[in-house]
């Protein structure tokens, strides 16, 4: 408690500002990045440097390796995150502005809500939260419906539905966090998905033939730097930031970066990237924002127990014991 009360305050604020504004600045070295390099491939380079340095620190500090009944559920998160989330924004990073890119992805909570209503059952649809979801889907449909008149170019077809399974993936993956075995160390957990995830997209981009298409030599210093910023700043520095926080703040604070993030992606895109700032930017950003503000901040009501639900709730509970006497 002495140590929390002489904790410097620049220290929660240096953090906060990293996980807000170098988070919400990847989308724009994304972009640079795959508009040089084939975006499977920029993405693998980004994600098995991270999770080598990320692990290997990790594990040179003392922490546990994951365990060979860990690994599977590593390389399924692995998967869901790293190869689908993120390698489909890579994909539509081509094409679609960095800003409108982050707006999109700041769906997850919302398919995250859906997800606790109705798959797993753990949450009920209140008049709060359905409007809620109304208003981040009217959202995406103003970045979204080319009819609409709003003075910009709508979001591709094709690039609307990879970042809407990309923010599908990350609210399962969220989803199924809580119930696989993995590492208690969430520095060890993260560096070892990363590490499978980039694994994965390497052989995605080798299955796609990218490697004919590139020519380190042909790389700007521009794309490197944006690579080497993804990798320290976007995955390094970044989640250090984000786990010190989640120890010295509550959730709810440091959960703020889901909203901020792509208000800062649209404003470095229109600042630094040359990117349009129109109306329909601008409106769908609106739009997506209010609904994950006030999804984060709904209370969760549990939806009701059915005998079904309990006993299901006693079979975890015995597989836990399970679990236990094993270890």
């Amino acid at each position: 408690m002495e140590a929390e009360k002489h904790r410097p305050r620049w220290k929660t604020l240096l953090a906060f500002g990293i996980i807000y504004f170098v988070w919400g600045s990847t989308f724009l070295a994304i972009r640079v990045g795959v508009h040089e390099v084939p975006s499977f491939l920029f993405a693998a380079m980004r994600f098995v440097a991270a999770g080598v340095l990320l692990l290997g620190w990790t594990i040179a500090q003392g922490e546990r390796a994951p365990t060979l009944r860990q690994w599977p559920s590593v390389i399924l998160l692995a998967f869901l995150i790293f190869f689908l989330d993120y390698g489909l924004l890579f994909w539509a990073e081509q094409r679609v502005p960095s800003g409108i890119a982050a707006v999109m992805m700041a769906t997850i909570p919302a398919f995250m809500a859906l997800s606790e209503i109705v798959l797993l059952r753990t949450q009920r649809l209140t008049l709060r939260l359905a409007v809620a979801l109304l208003i981040g889907f009217a959202g995406v449909a103003v970045l979204t419906i080319p009819s609409l008149s709003l003075g910009e170019k709508a979001v591709d077809f094709r690039d609307a539905i990879a970042l809407t399974i990309a923010s599908i993936s990350w609210s399962v993956a969220s989803a199924l966090t809580r119930k696989l075995p993995l590492p208690e160390s969430k520095a060890v957990s993260s560096g070892a998905q990363m590490l499978a995830g980039g694994l994965l997209l390497t052989v995605a981009s080798v299955t796609l033939g990218e490697f004919h298409n590139f020519h380190p030599s042909a790389v700007s210093r521009g794309a490197w730097f944006a690579l080497v910023y993804l990798i320290v700043f976007g995955s390094i520095i970044g989640f250090t930031a984000y786990l010190w926080l989640l120890h010295h703040e509550s959730p709810t604070k440091v959960g703020t970066y889901a909203y901020v993030n792509p208000v800062v992606a649209v404003l470095v895109g229109y600042c630094l990237g040359g990117e349009a700032l129109g109306f329909r930017t601008i409106a769908g950003t609106l739009l997506i924002v209010v609904s994950v503000v006030v999804i984060t901040t709904t209370s969760a009501k549990k939806a009701p127990e059915t005998p079904a639900d309990h006993m299901a709730l006693v079979s975890q509970e015995l597989n836990a014991l399970d679990d236990r006497s094993a270890q």
